[in-house]
């Protein structure tokens, strides 16, 4: 393994925290009963809520100014109303995580899920990621402009970051999908991007067994 690749590998595991409440904050956000005043933000809203669990493969790319290529990551996730988002990285790195209103936990060798501490100065960013699963619109509101386009089966939500300190960390986030999500773009103010692209997502009516028990534990 040459040093740019266990750069790279080492990079990807550090910030996978970080891009992981990232989109689960994003996933989350378009299933909220929205209120903002926006073309055909009703219809959405009721085509979005009636699928209370999805499943799907995700490929999250980073793009980062200085590296010559995107750090790639891949694995599955399930979104459940009302409880969270299991995310099940499996490559580079495999790693087992879940978003509920607890916060950030991960997964041990022993199947025991553990806290992960609060990143340093995202103390306001946990808090509006709290008010997403809490479903306080208000909130979310007060912290971006929303805007709507297209129609049921091919739309995209933009959200404008209007809070200080939201601005100083995306000019702005994109959002794509049709029945379900499809898409998620985080354009950052220096210039780096990710990208978390949803395949084979299917909607479900209620958890298996074994996210029953993760989502318990």
């Amino acid at each position: 393994m040459n040093a740019l690749t266990s750069t790279r590998i080492a990079t990807g595991a550090r910030s996978a925290s970080a891009w992981t409440w990232r989109a689960a904050l994003l996933l989350l956000l378009t299933a909220l009963p929205w209120t903002a005043r926006a073309f055909g933000l009703a219809e959405l809203e009721a085509q979005l809520r009636a699928t209370p669990v999805v499943r799907g493969q995700f490929v999250q790319q980073k793009f980062l100014r200085s590296l010559p290529q995107p750090l790639t990551s891949r694995g599955d996730f399930t979104l459940a109303a009302g409880k969270g988002l299991l995310w099940r990285l499996r490559t580079p790195i495999a790693q087992d995580l879940r978003i509920d209103a607890n916060g950030i936990s991960r997964r041990d060798e022993s199947g025991a899920w553990q806290a992960l501490p609060q990143q340093t100065g995202s103390g306001r960013e946990n808090r509006l990621f709290l008010s997403v699963l809490a479903g306080d619109t208000q909130g979310l509101q007060e912290n971006f402009d929303l805007a709507l386009t297209g129609e049921a089966n091919a739309w995209q939500l933009m959200l404008t970051p209007r809070s200080a300190l939201l601005r100083q960390i995306f000019d702005n986030i994109q959002i794509n999908g049709g029945k379900l999500v499809d898409r998620i773009e985080l354009r950052e103010t220096q210039g780096d991007r990710s990208v978390l692209q949803m395949t084979d997502a299917a909607a479900a009516d209620a958890l298996n067994a074994e996210e029953q028990r993760a989502f318990s534990h």
